[in-house]
């Protein structure tokens, strides 16, 4: 028996149904239950959650967030492979466990949710994990459809996520990460609790939407942020240069020092000058 449920251990499952992790499809199973019950309680409470999924493999993470309660798993899995093993545990959880057998980068789960709010807890793929997170810092309109995303990554990714100005891993990703939710990394994994093991540590990152963000076009503040970080060692003066906007009106209305680089611009510096980004090009769509 295992330390959640009655469900037969993780390494039984993956030898009866041939789970061996693929790295075409970034893959690293997480077979401590006692683990994946840590990571569960990381989102909690889960009594009366709807939960979404990404990649659960052959599900310790699945069993863990239903055996400590949630009210619905809905687990997206691209691998048909782990298809038996999900349905193993459905059939333990009748009526709480929802299989979708999708690419994670084109599912929208939203039909499924019936208007209800959702959790989003996952051991990533690594591959598509960075990808799939800005997609979900991306959804219009804002607020989204999750109230907290609860999620793995490299510990490299993690920094970059939750990185705040003057921050060594701070650019384009930490700008929109931490505009539109708070962020923080609640504890680190070792290599060692993967199969196969990665080369490097892991890091689980909590992400809560802002109910009302400091208001600007987003599409603006990517413009704004590719451009600053794409010459981040260059003084704002210079990397702005590529924006269709005169770099001196744009650090005005951010009330920034063209000298400045873009690490030491706070995320409140960058909406601002997305904002006036935003005016400028409105004001040439309506130039006679």
């Amino acid at each position: 028996m295992s330390a959640i449920d009655d469900l037969p251990p993780l390494r039984e499952v993956i030898r009866e149904h041939a789970l061996s992790a693929r790295k075409s499809l970034g893959q690293n199973f997480l077979l401590d239950l006692n683990l994946t019950a840590r990571i569960a309680r990381a989102a909690g409470p889960l009594e009366d959650a709807t939960i979404v999924e990404i990649g659960p493999g052959p599900g310790g993470l699945t069993r863990a967030l239903l055996a400590l309660g949630a009210r619905r798993v809905v687990a997206v899995e691209h691998d048909a492979r782990a298809l038996p093993a999900l349905e193993a545990i459905s059939r333990r959880y009748p009526g709480r466990l929802d299989v979708v057998h999708a690419d994670a980068l084109a599912f929208d789960p939203r039909p499924l949710l019936g208007g209800a709010r959702a959790k989003i807890v996952a051991n990533l793929p690594y591959n598509i994990a960075t990808t799939l997170l800005i997609g979900w810092l991306s959804i219009e309109p804002w607020p989204p459809w999750y109230d907290m995303m609860v999620l793995m990554f490299q510990r490299e990714v993690a920094e970059r996520i939750v990185a705040q100005e003057n921050d060594e891993a701070y650019g384009r990703l930490g700008v929109l990460a931490n505009w539109r939710t708070a962020t923080k990394i609640l504890f680190d994994i070792s290599p060692a609790a993967f199969v196969p093991q990665p080369k490097v540590t892991s890091s689980l990152v909590r992400l809560v939407p802002r109910s009302a963000p400091e208001p600007c076009d987003r599409r603006a503040l990517e413009q704004v942020a590719a451009a600053a970080f794409g010459q981040r060692r260059k003084m704002l003066r210079q990397s702005l240069k590529s924006l269709p906007a005169e770099p001196a009106r744009l650090a005005l209305a951010a009330d920034v020092d063209l000298k400045r680089r873009a690490e030491t611009v706070p995320v409140s510096g960058f909406v601002a000058m997305a904002r006036e980004l935003a005016n400028i090009q409105n004001e040439k769509l309506h130039m006679p």
